[in-house]
């Protein structure tokens, strides 16, 4: 097992809660800023004394933005104007380098919410990705609580490290990396009992329910990330067997935006629809069994010819990449995100000491 504390990376030096200084006040070099197009298309690029951004509409001069007020319009050598902000959580991560694919705002704010995450949380997670989530959680617990993360992948451990960095403009006090697999490494590091919350992003998160039943103090909340509905439905049936949680609550949100232009006010043709799904419980106290809900509705029975080609009754079945249809990330891809967030990690923690 190995683990990358944040804080001991570089000692923190600027005043003020973690990541404010990246949030507001003049631009400074070093900071990501969001320059959106008169088609309302946006690019984001980091501040860099001397630095060009070029186009096929032109060169604009990143002098021209340092030191400047947020919310500007600013023009390139050409003529052409740009909107000038800095990115919100959600644009950064749907800009951000990443390897696996990211927890999309929509589930990161449903997450915060079901789970329950308060400052001073101590929270549990699996597998961090490219940090998108880690972010999100970051700031609910803030600089009082702690996050550890477990992650399987050295390379996406480095594209996280780099983006959480990136984003706070410094290593965030309350966070840990673990590289191996959770159900295994977690026990080593968390007392029984005293996790307050434990978050997991993970094809097979029933691996894991023996290690989160050990380590959440009793009331504490499990909240599961799931792209399929087999992956779902194999997850609840393990939760209610194991006799240790409430009844699993399941649900998935789709975002879909407005168009607004004088009278013309309608639904967009396009919307983020099914991106995964949300199965939470929440821990009972030791040697309590689940209360057993009355339900109205028939209760159907499958037939054995049914349970028999569902694959959480095949022991044979395989959780992977491959038979759930998603995407393989490559080593070269991963290791040219991790370089990128590394770059940007860097000149964001420069943002002080060229003060």
């Amino acid at each position: 097992m190995t683990s990358s504390t944040s804080g001991e990376s570089q000692a923190r030096t600027p005043t003020g809660p973690i990541g404010a200084h990246m949030r507001s006040g003049p631009l400074r070099a070093g900071q990501r800023v969001q320059l959106t197009d008169r088609k309302g298309r946006p690019s984001t690029i980091t501040l860099q004394p001397g630095g060009e951004w070029h186009t096929h509409q032109g060169v604009l001069r990143h002098d021209l933005l340092i030191g400047a007020s947020e919310g500007i319009l600013v023009a390139n050598d050409a003529g052409h104007e740009y909107q000038v902000l800095r990115p919100l959580l959600n644009d950064f991560v749907l800009s951000m380098p990443r390897g696996a694919t990211v927890v999309y705002p929509k589930d990161s704010a449903q997450i915060v919410q079901v789970a329950d995450i308060f400052p001073g949380a101590r929270v549990v997670e699996a597998g961090v990705g490219s940090g998108a989530l880690s972010i999100s959680l970051l700031r609910a617990v803030g600089e009082s609580g702690v996050l550890h993360s477990y992650e399987r992948r050295a390379d996406f451990k480095e594209i996280a490290v780099g983006n959480v960095e990136a984003f706070f403009g410094e290593p965030h006090p309350g966070w840990e990396v673990y590289l191996g697999d959770m159900q295994e490494e977690v026990l080593t590091v968390e007392a029984p009992g005293s996790v307050d919350r434990v978050v997991l992003d993970m094809l097979a998160p029933w691996e894991c329910l023996d290690a989160v039943k050990t380590v959440l103090a009793p009331g504490g909340v499990w909240v599961s990330y799931v792209a399929s509905v087999t992956q779902l439905s194999r997850l609840a049936e393990e939760i209610r067997a194991s006799q240790g949680f409430t009844e699993p609550e399941a649900h998935e949100t789709m975002l879909r935006t407005w168009h607004l232009d004088g009278l013309a006010v309608r639904p967009d043709h396009r919307m983020v629809a099914h991106t995964g799904f949300l199965l939470s419980a929440r821990r009972l106290a030791d040697d309590q069994t689940p209360l057993q809900l009355k339900k109205r509705e028939k209760v159907s029975v499958a037939s054995e010819e049914d349970r028999a080609a569902w694959p959480a009754n095949d022991p044979e079945a395989v959780w992977d990449e491959a038979s759930l249809k998603t995407r393989t990330v490559s080593g070269k891809k991963a290791r040219k995100a991790a370089a990128y967030s590394q770059k940007i990690a860097a000149q964001a923690k420069e943002v002080f000491t060229r003060e």
